[in-house]
């Protein structure tokens, strides 16, 4: 057909499976297993439903201020979207323009090459190392711009923050984004950097260790210079993109700081304990510093394991690519889904060994 011709085609996204199904154990998506903060819950309660006729706020105004404070920067260096997947696209969209390739790591979140493909912006991927690092030389090469997370997903890994900033120094002429949706479970935010680094950019999600995956809530920080670039592309595309509930129940979210990092700590401390059992069960992984465990067994392959666990109502992340195919990505959930998780392996290991 003619009209095919003049279609914009790409490959899409998969994202994670959302089973519907009862009594399964969900730690394919990295969302977090306990309940947003009570305010949140209590304010979602008592919402006012009459206020949804009306269009929110197209500033997000409350969540911008609860940000900044929180932060501790001014409101004019906050952008808010609807998840970090918004915010980054938006980010690509505004400054990755110029003919030559951005740069991110070849095993990465696998939205940046869709982005790339989308906007039709050249791009190239450089190899983590054999310990699933960053080579910081691999960004000094000429560029329009850099994307990356901190700690890194599927890995896990979590690059120090001089490493950070190498890559920033070595970049001050592009725009240069740390993707920190897992920071809170055991990175070194780039936050730090803001003030020496205009070209830096900062995003971040509420909905791992918030626990609002299901509201999309995403924002980042950044030099007001660039968050004014932002805002006139965002204005440029739809000046409603937060509804509502989400603005108001975001700002309930960072109020409750306490309820925040207890729910991290308990992640982390899950986690630990994972690790340790499945290195006794033959696992080998990454030291991850996010809210999952990216794994390999030494003598069973992960396909194997990654389909064993789905016909026991398990589900993990499985990626059939180059390098990670050997390995499934496991979301920290509850003590309880944890033991039951490790229970199932030791029987499963036990007859495939």
């Amino acid at each position: 057909m003619e009209w095919e011709n003049n279609v914009r085609k790409v490959v899409p996204y998969v994202a994670g499976e959302q089973p519907n199904k009862p009594g399964i154990i969900k730690l394919n998506t990295n969302e977090c297993p306990y309940p947003p903060a009570p305010g949140v819950q209590k304010l979602a309660a008592q919402m006012d439903c009459g206020a949804l006729r009306l269009y929110p706020d197209p500033n997000t105004a409350p969540l911008v201020d609860a940000l900044a404070e929180y932060y501790g920067v001014e409101p004019g260096q906050v952008f808010v979207g609807v998840g970090s997947d918004d915010v980054l696209a938006m980010a690509f969209m505004t400054f990755f323009n110029s003919s030559q390739p951005i740069l991110f790591p070849d095993v990465t979140y696998s939205f940046y090459d869709v982005w790339a493909e989308l906007f039709r912006i050249p791009y190239r991927t450089c190899a983590l190392d054999h310990d699933w690092h960053i080579r910081p030389e691999d960004y000094r090469q000429p560029n329009g711009g850099v994307v990356f997370p901190n700690p890194n997903a599927p890995t896990g890994l979590a690059e120090s923050l001089e490493t950070v900033e190498e890559i920033i120094q070595a970049n001050r002429d592009v725009v240069v984004i740390v993707d920190e949706a897992y920071v809170d479970f055991g990175g070194v935010s780039a936050l730090s950097l803001l003030e020496k680094y205009e070209n830096l950019l900062v995003v971040q999600t509420f909905s791992k260790s918030r626990s609002m995956a299901g509201l999309r809530v995403g924002f980042c920080i950044g030099s007001k210079k660039l968050i004014g670039y932002l805002n006139d592309v965002k204005f440029s595309f739809n000046s409603y993109t937060m509804n509502y509930p989400s603005q108001l129940l975001g700002v309930e979210a960072i109020r409750d700081d306490a309820y925040f990092k207890s729910v991290t700590s308990k992640i982390v401390d899950t986690r630990e304990r994972v690790k340790r059992e499945l290195t006794e069960l033959g696992f080998v992984f990454p030291d991850s510093r996010a809210n999952f465990i990216f794994a390999s067994h030494k003598t069973v392959p992960g396909e194997k394991i990654f389909k064993a666990l789905r016909e026991a109502d398990i589900y993990v992340r499985y990626w059939n690519k180059p390098r990670v195919d050997n390995s499934v990505r496991i979301t920290i959930g509850t003590d309880q889904q944890m033991d039951r998780l490790i229970a199932f392996l030791k029987g499963f290991l036990a007859e495939a060994g």
